[in-house]
């Protein structure tokens, strides 16, 4: 009996794995499906790529990068294209990330599409001038205890042109236990004055392949894979009071945005209202830079605020939930005579609580403008 009991299983787990192995190699005879051809924008570009794999990696490979915030997980939404051809019904996993409109008009995931056939496909213009970057990590602070300033520096004669607010998608190269490279999108905190670099705040998240390579491996003088830009994230051409509200490496676009200002001479043509959410002082940073401003510009404001403060800390500054502080100040503080827009960058939680507080603050989800990162 003891034997048996010990022998069934081992069985059982050889057959599971010859199944397996079966079911691998007859999808690769069977599902054999060659050379595909895709036709981008109306022929305006034209693809012959290698079926089987999602059309984000088929696209990627010849130098049409879609953006993805989560590398092709299906947990972003990001990756959308507009389909032509006939590719099968949506997937589940693509529903919760489309609207009504998106689906009538075919918009689909390109993660979740598997080329399988010559197909049609539209895309937005600019993504015909995203590039690759092999770039060099010039340097590496600690900002906080679980975020890191990554400089990147881009190869010789390279030069990147963005506007201040949108992303990148950074690569980490395998490590460990994770076979393949892993790419995730981070937002540049860079000024686009600078076009020889690319900077990232890249803050610790428990399990994640890339920041945990960025916090435990990655060293200065290292070669990285960055491809950009991408996001539509960036301050609108009015004079309605801006609106922003951040938390950890959500600084990073707004340090973009100022810096840029600032290099325009433009930080003072609109009142801004910055608030940054923490939970206690260590997870605060750029408080020098962003205080001076504060002092010499009358039309911007610094408002941090912490949720826990330690004894320690000895804060003096408001306490509570940023969207708590938010709330009081669009009620108490800022004009209700002129318009606004609201500026935001953080946790899928802390976005959504915050387009709350400011629907209930009379302010139009038309102007309240967001990448929400998975």
């Amino acid at each position: 009996m003891d034997m048996i009991f010990f022998i069934a299983p081992a069985a059982i787990g050889g057959i599971s794995a010859a199944l397996a192995a079966l079911i691998s190699i007859t999808d690769k005879i069977v599902n054999n499906y060659g050379e595909i051809k895709i036709d981008i924008n109306k022929g305006k570009k034209e693809l012959t790529v290698t079926g089987g794999q999602p059309m984000l990696f088929g696209l990627s490979e010849h130098g049409i990068f879609i953006p993805s915030a989560c590398g092709g997980r299906g947990s972003c939404g990001a990756c959308k294209v507009t389909v032509h051809s006939d590719v099968g019904p949506l997937m589940p996993t693509e529903v919760p990330y489309l609207t009504d409109e998106e689906m009538k008009n075919n918009v689909r995931l390109s993660c979740q599409i598997k080329l399988k056939q010559d197909l049609e496909i539209e895309i937005p213009d600019e993504l015909f001038y995203v590039q690759e970057y092999t770039t060099v990590i010039e340097k590496i602070t600690d900002v906080t205890h679980d975020i890191k300033e990554v400089l990147c520096k881009l190869p010789e004669g390279k030069e990147i042109t963005f506007v201040s607010g949108q992303y990148g998608q950074f690569e980490a190269p395998p490590y460990d236990k994770v076979k393949d490279p892993t790419m995730r999108a981070y937002s540049m905190s860079s000024a686009p004055s600078d076009k020889k670099h690319v900077e990232f705040l890249i803050r610790l998240v428990p399990g994640g392949i890339v920041t945990g390579y960025v916090h435990q491996h990655l060293k200065e003088g290292q070669k990285i894979r960055v491809v950009g830009p991408f996001g539509d994230f960036q301050v609108r051409d009015t004079d309605a009071q801006m609106i922003c509200v951040a938390g950890g490496s959500g600084m990073a676009p707004f340090k973009s945005i100022f810096q840029d200002m600032i290099d325009k001479g433009t930080l003072n043509d609109r009142e801004i209202w910055y608030f940054f959410g923490a939970r206690s002082k260590r997870d605060v940073f750029y408080l020098e830079w962003l205080y001076k401003l504060d002092e010499e510009n009358e039309n911007f404001h610094f408002i941090p605020a912490l949720s826990e403060p330690q004894p320690e800390d000895n804060w003096t500054g408001p306490t509570g939930l940023i969207t708590e502080v938010l709330d009081g100040y669009l009620k108490n503080t800022i004009s209700q005579d002129k318009s606004k827009e609201g500026y935001l960058c953080g946790s899928p939680g802390m976005l959504d609580a915050c387009m709350k507080v400011m629907s209930d603050n009379n302010m139009s989800a038309d102007d309240i403008f967001f990448d929400k990162f998975a």
